[in-house]
């Protein structure tokens, strides 16, 4: 299946099914096997994984953020969910020295 990957000449086409195949093969088969297969840095560009990682950023960050300040605006935490999965591991450091909701608030306009 990898080689049928690999000669698949559009780039983004190629990187979004190597991630779907990568995903569907870890359901049957061991990690170490599939990664010898296919490549991970592949997996990693796909929108599939992006899509996934994106969404496990966030829910840990929205449990940091009720954690800290309790319940906060549904506007602000929307705002948070659109962030994309990099901006979100940004925050989550820049969480750590936010001592009310304003600083959220001001990191977000800076986004």
């Amino acid at each position: 299946m990898a080689e049928q990957v690999a000669t698949i000449p559009d780039r983004e086409e190629r990187q979004n099914i190597a991630g779907c195949v990568e995903i569907l093969a870890g359901l049957r088969f061991e990690k170490d096997l599939v990664r010898q297969f296919l490549r991970e840095d592949i997996m990693k560009e796909s929108v599939i994984y992006q899509d996934i990682v994106q969404k496990e950023a966030f829910k840990l960050i929205s449990r940091q953020l009720k954690r800290r300040f309790g319940d906060i605006d549904g506007s602000l935490v929307e705002q948070v969910r659109n962030l994309s999965a990099e901006q979100l591991e940004d925050l989550g450091e820049a969480l750590l020295d936010f001592s009310e909701v304003a600083d959220l608030v001001a990191w977000l306009e800076q986004q």
